[in-house]
């Protein structure tokens, strides 16, 4: 029909692929690729990535301090047994993978995954918690 000539035009193409926002669809990629184990491969994406997440949100943390981090994560969840629950933390990773690379993360939001190892500086330092002993209260100021 010549409505679906009309939008098959090269100026109705391109016009629609600068609209549509950019997106990465990792997951979907991820999905459609079979896999004996699809976990050891996000965290082979993950590792790779580091190194310019790491630089993206200018973050000091070595590579190999970063990645073991990320191992961390996934051993906490090493034990999960139900195939569903296993497939939604896999399709959640390649997800929160897909966010960070395209830069929808604030710098905090990744200070969360890597919180043992960075040191608090700034305001954090200076924060208390309830039971802080006298020689923390001196020291905060």
């Amino acid at each position: 029909s010549p409505l679906d000539q009309h939008l098959l035009h090269p100026l109705v193409l391109e016009k629609k692929r600068l609209t549509t926002m950019s997106f990465l669809q990792l997951a979907a990629k991820a999905r459609a690729i079979p896999v004996a184990n699809p976990a050891a491969r996000l965290y082979r994406s993950i590792c790779k990535e580091v190194p310019r997440v790491l630089t993206i949100y200018d973050i000091d943390l070595p590579i190999s301090t970063a990645r073991k981090s990320i191992r961390e994560h996934f051993d906490k969840n090493d034990l999960v047994q139900d195939q569903r629950v296993r497939e939604m933390l896999i399709e959640r990773g390649y997800m929160e993978l897909e966010e960070t690379l395209l830069q929808h993360k604030q710098r905090s939001h990744l200070s969360r995954v890597f919180t043992s190892y960075i040191e608090e500086s700034g305001a954090n330092r200076k924060r208390l918690g309830r039971n802080a002993t006298m020689d923390e209260q001196f020291a905060r100021n």
